[in-house]
């Protein structure tokens, strides 16, 4: 027999956002694995859900709880898994417990839901037809470095999750690699009581941050601008180069072109205005 694993969407907050669906899933699963099982008894006592059997799974468990899952679908059931907060598996708990349920020829479904980095994204007033998720960033290091650069080099709109404590520090490296005046947008404890959008340069926010905000954070960054197109100048100035250390002209075209992102045609032709340079035969 196949059971199924389902993935159930639990609210960021408000605990009005439920799906009846993620109910009706939570009260039929012989199984509910939560990173907290008093956090998840409380979400399933606000539901009404009673005698619900609960299997901790955080990221010191996943690697074992998934024998006792997978033990469960082979005779059929349903389990179904959630995190404290949110869709499981981002930034939280659940990848590796669906990687080995499906390893095991057993089926995946899933509840959607309430995602913060979504609904961040979406009430920022930043682009959205393409973003990256970074997740939470490294706390130090060459691996967080290398992390920050490459947000400041995205061309598509970054969104993050970070903690009240370190939002700061992050805030500031991020204006420090991206420049001061990059648009971010920080979201608050979305969903709740006291939710808070704030929306300015990455230097205006990391002064904002600097007296320790409180709650929840997913940071949304804006995406780098794209860079200025080549003028003939510089078209020019990167041929000269190319020829003064030997390359023909064709050659030294091909060389630019691909160099600046540039037409080949474009780049042979103002090439051909440069004296003394050599024109290979055709």
């Amino acid at each position: 027999m196949t059971g199924t694993l389902v993935l159930v969407a639990t609210p960021i907050g408000n605990l009005g956002d439920l799906a009846p669906r993620a109910v009706e899933e939570l009260a039929g699963a012989a199984l509910i694995c939560c990173e907290d099982t008093r956090r998840t008894g409380r979400l399933l006592a606000h539901a009404g859900v009673q005698g619900a059997r609960l299997r901790r799974v955080d990221d010191h468990t996943e690697a074992r709880a998934a024998t006792e899952v997978i033990e469960l679908l082979a005779g059929g059931a349903r389990v179904a898994l959630v995190s404290d907060a949110g869709t499981p598996g981002v930034s939280d708990p659940g990848a590796r417990l669906v990687d080995a349920v499906l390893e095991a020829g057993h089926n995946v479904s899933v509840v959607p839901g309430p995602v913060a980095a979504v609904a961040a994204l979406v009430a920022s007033g930043l682009p959205t037809d393409r973003f990256v998720f970074e997740g939470f960033l490294p706390r130090k290091g060459r691996e967080r470095g290398a992390r920050l650069s490459a947000i400041a080099a995205e061309p598509r709109t970054t969104v993050l999750y970070e903690s009240p404590n370190r939002i700061g520090a992050t805030l500031t490296a991020l204006a420090e690699v991206c420049g001061g005046e990059r648009r971010a947008v920080v979201a608050r404890e979305i969903t709740k009581l006291h939710e808070e959008f704030v929306r300015g340069s990455l230097v205006e926010l990391a002064a904002w941050a600097a007296s320790t905000p409180k709650g929840e954070i997913v940071l949304v960054v804006e995406g780098a601008a794209p860079a200025p197109e080549a003028t003939d100048d510089d078209v020019v100035a990167a041929l000269r180069i190319e020829l003064d250390g030997g390359s023909s002209r064709r050659d030294a075209a091909d060389s630019v072109a691909s160099m600046l992102g540039v037409g080949r045609r474009r780049v042979y032709e103002l090439a051909l205005g440069i004296p003394g340079a050599v024109t290979p035969p055709s």
